[in-house]
């Protein structure tokens, strides 16, 4: 059997375990919509004028933005699932204490506790 956090029960573990869960399939469902955000502008004058090619290049400058940050919650939510399998979850990552459920339940991914938070 994996360690485990000693200040956390199994009942909250596993509900964290379900939030994690949950919270990636939307972020990756989110991810999917983004990449077709993504895909390059037509800069054919003739298929868009030249304000909604503005607009569609601004747009894609917006769904760059939203992909960054998928991508840092995505590295978060499955660093959060990997010490859940390990041991290790709901620690800071900081300073080695307790991060209480609280805080957990209501950001599951969380790294640190909030004293730690920069």
């Amino acid at each position: 059997m994996a360690p485990h956090a000693g200040h956390l029960s199994a009942t909250q573990r596993a509900e964290l375990r379900a939030e994690l869960e949950t919270q990636l399939r939307k972020l990756q469902r989110s991810m999917q919509i983004t990449d077709e955000a993504l895909r390059t502008v037509e800069l054919d004058q003739t298929a868009v004028g030249r304000l909604s090619r503005m607009d569609s290049l601004q747009n894609q400058s917006l769904s760059k933005g939203l992909r960054e940050r998928e991508v840092v919650r995505l590295s978060q939510i499955l660093e959060a699932l990997r010490k859940l399998d390990e041991g290790g979850y709901g620690s800071c990552s900081e300073c080695g204490g307790d991060i209480p459920f609280e805080r957990l339940f209501v950001f599951p991914e969380a790294p640190e506790c909030a004293d730690c938070i920069s």
